[in-house]
């Protein structure tokens, strides 16, 4: 795992600033403290930082071909290399080094664009051939690995894996996209191809982008996607038995490495999952990492603890105290822009425990878009149910009144809170299932923005994010959509972003292999009924894993990694949130109403209200303000600077 970065002149040969690629590059120190290297020629520079996992002693990047024509630098793992390699030999290619990038140069002579069709993994690289004067960027299916880039208008070129690489540049503009704030109080991230700056954008998962010199700057190509089929016939003893094959060929080609490997075990049947199998491949105990919590309501750490006894892994356990706020400005850096999922809090946590004990460690992310995991999926079936029963113009006026009508009673049991379920009866599939989403829904956001920031807006509507992939699932499966828009939004603007840059922080390499896109692509083609069935979420997972782990682990309610918001909120962060909320910095922007602000910290703070996602929300984004003001920096943080030594 590492950090690329670099400048590609697209009109010229203008010579690179190699002081500036160097601060470029070194912006990124913590993704890759092993090793950084330049590659500078006219009108091109390469910058890498390296985390060394395979091929210790000669892996170096930037990494040649055999004549010096094609360089690349890589972020990942092609974890198929390794049978790729007797491929590539066969058709004259000679490697030099036993390293997974050497494979990616002479694939892409081999078989150019299409080089990334034949990679299993996960990667984000970028190559120059000076034969064909020609940059390619290319990002994996899954957007495990994250890819900015920016046009300057001088037309130079540059891109990086986090977008701190590229405002590195001083002639980056730094100018907020109205359309990326709406997305993110809508989300709780900025969504793909977007950054929260006009200038950047993220290469979209499963794309590439081909720039010549001389031409301009084209559109990225899709070179993958997922197809919900559903039209594999298998029982579910048989589908059990195949799953069971496909994730132990997945997860050894992930236990692959030349460095200290373990796991995450938080309890849940994902990561339970992973180190059975694990524990089955490896003739050695597994290292496994997991976070306590002092209040019980979120501590999963018993459940995580009978999986470690049941496969006598090597266990390390930290307890994470419930009044563990002090990463909010650490998280604000990280992130480079506004991100408002507050499990990256235990998630930061636990990948600094990890890596005091391994490089490389396994995840179960991916595991709930992929086999219906998610309690919003059974509730958004059941709401399908009731759709189907009456056309859109009955529902619209008759569950319109009523979710007008009725309160929201966020103090009452959950049977009583009908407000949204009748709110989401007048919506179509796609509406609803955004609004179930949303952190602000749209009558919040309507409140919180200011009336001149909602001119600037001109009508854009988050739900032109899920609109625009909708369209392209290619089945009417209910389940089938939730999880399509799944993949292309939730698990990539926020699991797959939290968990890189937390774990980037300590320079701990994440592999997901529940995220294998054979795997992915074969779930995809399985029936919804062996995904939820009779009300059982991750009904074939389970399945699959009776003979492997304890009842009690699969069978339970999901906890999910969480924090309390709402106590801190109304107890030891009540100030931060009264001066963020109320303070200048918001206001000042002009983004904002401020009576509704003053509103969210009241109601809150005097218990009327749950606004605890919400006034996160707002606490991220005013965090990120005071960094990209300069103000209040934090790069030389201890819990920064030690990643960097």
């Amino acid at each position: 795992m590492c950090g690329i970065t670099g400048i590609f002149d697209t009109r010229h040969r203008q010579e690179i600033n190699r002081d500036l690629l160097h601060r470029m590059n070194e912006s990124q120190h913590h993704r890759g403290p092993d090793e950084g290297g330049l590659h500078i020629e006219p009108g091109v520079g390469l910058g890498h930082r390296r985390l060394s996992i395979i091929d210790l002693s000669t892996g170096q990047q930037p990494l040649f071909n055999e004549d010096g024509s094609v360089v690349v630098v890589f972020n990942g793992e092609i974890y198929n290399f390794q049978e790729l390699v007797p491929e590539l030999e066969a058709l004259g290619h000679v490697f030099h080094t036993r390293s997974d990038t050497e494979v990616i140069v002479h694939a892409w002579e081999a078989w150019g664009e299409a080089c990334v069709e034949r990679f299993r993994g996960m990667f984000a690289f970028a190559l120059w051939d000076r034969n064909q004067e020609t940059l390619f960027l290319a990002r994996d299916r899954l957007g495990v690995k994250p890819l900015f880039y920016a046009l300057l208008p001088n037309g130079q070129l540059l891109f990086g894996s986090e977008l701190k690489s590229l405002l590195a540049h001083p002639e980056l503009g730094r100018e907020i996209d109205p359309c990326a704030v709406e997305e993110y109080f809508a989300l709780g991230y900025v969504a793909e191809p977007r950054t929260i700056f006009t200038s950047a954008k993220k290469l979209l998962p499963a794309h590439t982008l081909r720039v010549r010199r001389g031409r301009p700057l084209p559109e990225p190509r899709e070179y993958w996607k997922v197809r919900f089929t559903l039209d594999q016939r298998l029982t579910a003893t048989e589908a059990a038995e195949e799953l069971v094959t496909r994730l132990r060929e997945s997860i050894r080609l992930r236990m692959i490495s030349e460095v200290p490997l373990g796991a995450f075990l938080s309890g849940g049947v994902d990561s339970s999952a992973v180190v059975a199998m694990m524990a089955h491949l490896s003739s050695d105990p597994v290292n496994t990492c997991s976070i306590a919590f002092t209040d019980p309501a979120f501590n999963e750490a018993q459940f995580a603890q009978q999986v470690a006894d049941r496969y006598q892994t090597r266990h390390f356990v930290d307890t994470v105290e419930s009044d563990d706020f002090g990463l909010i400005d650490t998280l604000a850096w990280l992130y480079d822009e506004p991100y408002a999922d507050s499990s990256a809090i235990p998630t930061y946590r636990v990948c600094q425990l990890a890596r005091k004990h391994v490089t490389v460690t396994l995840s179960g992310d991916g595991g709930d878009e992929s086999f219906g995991g998610y309690r919003r999926y059974r509730l958004h079936l059941m709401e399908e149910r009731l759709r189907s029963l009456l056309p859109l113009r009955i529902r619209q006026p008759v569950f319109g009144l009523l979710g007008r009508l009725y309160p929201k009673a966020d103090w009452a049991p959950r049977i009583f809170r009908a407000k949204t379920t009748f709110q989401a009866l007048t919506r179509d599939p796609v509406q609803a299932y955004f609004h179930s989403v949303s952190i602000l829904r749209d009558e919040m956001r309507q409140q919180l923005f200011s009336d001149s920031f909602k001119t600037q807006l001109s009508g854009y509507d988050a739900l032109d994010v899920f609109r625009r992939h909708a369209v392209r699932v290619e089945s009417d499966d209910p389940l089938a959509l939730i999880q399509y828009l799944d993949l292309k939004t939730y698990l990539v603007g926020d699991i797959n972003t939290k968990v890189d840059r937390a774990s980037m922080a300590h320079s701990l390499e994440v592999r997901e292999p529940l995220m294998d896109h054979p795997l992915v692509e074969w779930l995809a083609t399985l029936p919804s009924s062996l995904k939820i069935s009779q009300g059982e979420s991750k009904y074939l997972l389970k399945k699959s894993m009776e003979p492997h782990l304890p009842h009690e682990i699969m069978y339970r309610p999901k906890m999910g990694f969480a924090v309390p918001l709402i106590r801190w909120f109304r107890g030891p962060l009540k100030q931060r949130v009264r001066d963020s909320l109320t303070g200048e910095r918001l206001l000042g922007t002009g983004l904002f109403n401020a009576d509704y602000l003053r509103h969210l910290v009241e109601a809150h703070e005097s218990g009327r209200r749950d606004y605890s996602a919400p006034i996160w929300t707002v606490l991220m984004f005013e965090a990120f303000l005071r960094q990209i003001e300069g103000g209040e920096r934090i790069e030389n943080q201890p819990d920064i600077k030690r990643q960097s030594l």
